[in-house]
This record gives C-alpha cells, sequence and structure tokens, in this order.
C-alpha cells in the first residue's frame, strides 16, 4: 500500500511538473502610479482577507503573503474589527500530501505564532486532494473546513453572508453525481435560510472566468446558476496564478452592471506565478507576476477591494453595492422580475 501510494504521489507531482510547462510566461505587470500603502475604508465594516494557490516548501512567497495576513489580523484584532481568512483553493503543493500540509504550509499560513488558523476558512482545490480522498486536508484544517468529506459550509461576517464551495464536485470521477446533486442542493437550501442576509460572497477554485493559462471551468456553470437566481453579490476563486477583476455579469458571460456578478480570481498566495492569455470578455482588471492577497471589507450593503502586494502597495482599489442596494423597489401590483433576489 505505501508503495502504491508514494507512486500515485510520483505520477501526481510529475503531471504538475509536466502541466507547468503549458502556461503563458508571465509579463510582470507595472504598478500604477497610485499604488500607495493604504486601503479605501468602509467604516463599521467586517474584513475577509486572503488568496489561493499557496504553499510550496521551495520558495518563500508563501511567507510573505502569510506576513501580509497576519499583520491586517493583528490590526483588526486591536481595533475590534470582525474579521475571517480565506482560501481559494489549492492551499498546499505539490500533492496535499500530510507533509505538504504539515511542512509546506505550516511554515507559512499554518504557524501557529500568527493569527491565520485562527481566523482561516478554507476552501478545496485539485491539489489539495491530488494524492488521495482529501482527508489530509480535513485532517489538517479540522472543523473550519466545514462537513468532513464535503468541502463546502457557510458562515456569517458581519452583515454578510459567506459561503465556501468545493468546485472540485464538478470535475472529473473523484466524485460522483450524487455528490454534485448533493452540494447542489445544499447551497439552494442555504441560500434561502440566509434570506434574510441581504449581501452573499463566495469562494470556491476553479473560476467561471478567466484569462490564465486554465481559462474558465464551464463544469461551475451550475453553482453559478445557483447563486446568481439567489442574488449573490461577489464570487471570488484561484486555479490560475495571477489577479483578475471581472466586470458583474451573467452565468453566461453577458454583461450585466444590475444583476451579473463580479467575479475575482485571486490565485497569488505564493505558488509560481503565471502569465495570462488574450483577455477574455468583461474582464476589467489584470495583474500577473506579483504575489499579494485579496482585502475585502464588508459593510451594510457594500463593500470595498483592494489587492495587497507582498512589498505593501495596493492596486486596484475600489467596491460596489450590494444587489438589493441598487435594485429599485417593486411597484405594488407590477409583475416581479424573475431574477429578483431571493
Amino acid at each position: 500500500m505505501r508503495l502504491a501510494s508514494l507512486a500515485l504521489t510520483l505520477v501526481s507531482a510529475a503531471a504538475v511538473a509536466l502541466s507547468l510547462s503549458c502556461f503563458p510566461r508571465v509579463r510582470v505587470t507595472p504598478p500604477p502610479a497610485d499604488a500607495p500603502a493604504e486601503e479605501v475604508a468602509l467604516a463599521g465594516a467586517a474584513v475577509l482577507i486572503g488568496s489561493g494557490d499557496i504553499a510550496t516548501c521551495d520558495s518563500q512567497d508563501d511567507v510573505a503573503t502569510a506576513a501580509i495576513i497576519d499583520s491586517v489580523l493583528r490590526a483588526d484584532t486591536a481595533a475590534g474589527v470582525e474579521h475571517a481568512v480565506f482560501t481559494t483553493g489549492d492551499n498546499t503543493y505539490p500533492v496535499g500530501a500530510v507533509r505538504d500540509f504539515q511542512v509546506c504550509f505550516g511554515n507559512s499560513w499554518g504557524d501557529t505564532t500568527k493569527l491565520i488558523m485562527k481566523n482561516i476558512r478554507p476552501s478545496l482545490g485539485n491539489h489539495d486532494i491530488a494524492s488521495g480522498d482529501g482527508m489530509n486536508y480535513f485532517n489538517y484544517f479540522g472543523e473550519r473546513a466545514g462537513p468532513r468529506g464535503k468541502g463546502y459550509y457557510s458562515y456569517k461576517l458581519g452583515e454578510w453572508h459567506v459561503i465556501a464551495l468545493n468546485s472540485e464536485m464538478t470535475v472529473g470521477s473523484r466524485y460522483s453525481a450524487a455528490d454534485r446533486g448533493e452540494q447542489e442542493t445544499w447551497l439552494k437550501k442555504d441560500l434561502e435560510d440566509n434570506a434574510d442576509r441581504k449581501c452573499t460572497v463566495a469562494y470556491m477554485h476553479r473560476p467561471l472566468f478567466s484569462s490564465g493559462g486554465h481559462s474558465g471551468n464551464t463544469e461551475v456553470q451550475r453553482l453559478w446558476t445557483i447563486l446568481h437566481q439567489a442574488g449573490a453579490d461577489l464570487i471570488l476563486a484561484g486555479h490560475d496564478h495571477h489577479y483578475e477583476r471581472f466586470a458583474p455579469q451573467t452565468p453566461a458571460g453577458v454583461l450585466d452592471t444590475i444583476n451579473g456578478i463580479p467575479q475575482i480570481v485571486i490565485g497569488t498566495g505564493g505558488a509560481p506565478l503565471r502569465g495570462l492569455r488574450t483577455p477574455v470578455r468583461n474582464s476589467a482588471t489584470r495583474i500577473q507576476g506579483h504575489f499579494g492577497v485579496l482585502k475585502l471589507t464588508l459593510g451594510a450593503g457594500e463593500y470595498r477591494h483592494a489587492f495587497i502586494d507582498t512589498r505593501g502597495r495596493v492596486w486596484d482599489r475600489g467596491g460596489g453595492k450590494c444587489r438589493d442596494a441598487i435594485r429599485p423597489p417593486v411597484t405594488p401590483g407590477a409583475a416581479k422580475d424573475s431574477s429578483a433576489r431571493r
């Protein structure tokens, strides 16, 4: 059994190395002239901060992103700000072995002298389960990863409803059709049960839209459709190792500034960075060649976003309103819009 497990690990690692040669080369994005070490504040808000595609044992870039997050958490703790740390999957490399979590991730984001592990709410990526059934992931993160073996769960953060999804259930044969259906059924009920929350953000590993080497994953469109129909306000993903923000759009990729959902790809947590292909439709901002984290400030009916690189520079500062906050009230007696929030 040990030999078989070792063989599987070696094969998986070889496949990872081969795949890396297929991605476009990195063309480092020059920093904007207005990239100061400050962010757009939002009074009385909670903070959700993180990244994806994180830990490797052969670099210090994940240590650098961990330092940013720990610094933000310590400042927030001192100020009494509610906060949580998200991950958009591929928490460790190369194959999600016990050592990958305990040593590679453990020496950076998992460092117990930092505040990250006390506040982390991870999502699962393909590298987290490449060597087996994903139990190493669930063993390492424990209850913070949600129900064991599922990889999807939700929680409340300030005024917001936050959902972590398992996009690996949508691809390949590792999970069954019944598993996929169970997650979709759970998601619909979870959204219904949290209808009192006017703002919702969801995160998962695989993006529906991306200009990176993986391109988008159409397999997650069903999850997107459920989120869109329920009025979700923002979706985060990883998988491609760059930063990219998309304008609000439908699951079909149609620009829709009223009922569309913005998506942010944040795969810059420490694993080797990758280049971009030709920008896909509705891609609003792209950053390649810089490690960093996404900081979301979640307020009542609105949010702010900022990409913070490992040199402390702040990129792509902006924000948006929750869909409930911008949709005009329904006129009494008028037909109800089928796209209206739950």
